[in-house]
């Protein structure tokens, strides 16, 4: 299929317009990244504060419900914080929601 018609050359067909990238999908490992980020303190733990900032810079529409309802499934030990070690079942978590970059 030919791209350029060279009889009318403002015809160019759907198929070979560029498309513009949209958003791009947030990976596992980007998103652990981003929520390590938000340790500002840099105890290896996240609070109830730093995760409602990192949802909030992923765009969560309501980022301290989405921190509260995060720590409450990922906060394994139930000391209020979400460590390394469960961080993995937090980012389980906000994979469901789509979050993407750009």
């Amino acid at each position: 299929m030919l791209c350029f018609n060279h009889s009318s050359p403002k015809s160019i067909t759907s198929t070979c317009r560029r498309k513009t990238p949209g958003p791009v999908p947030i990976t596992e490992a980007q998103l652990k990244a981003t929520f390590k980020s938000f340790d500002v303190n840099k105890d290896g733990r996240l609070s109830k504060e730093e995760l409602r900032n990192a949802f909030a810079s992923l765009g969560a529409y309501i980022p301290r419900w989405r921190a509260s309802r995060g720590l409450s499934l990922a906060d394994g030990n139930g000391d209020g914080y979400v460590s390394d070690d469960e961080l993995d079942d937090l980012v389980k978590y906000a994979m469901k929601y789509g979050y993407t970059i750009g």
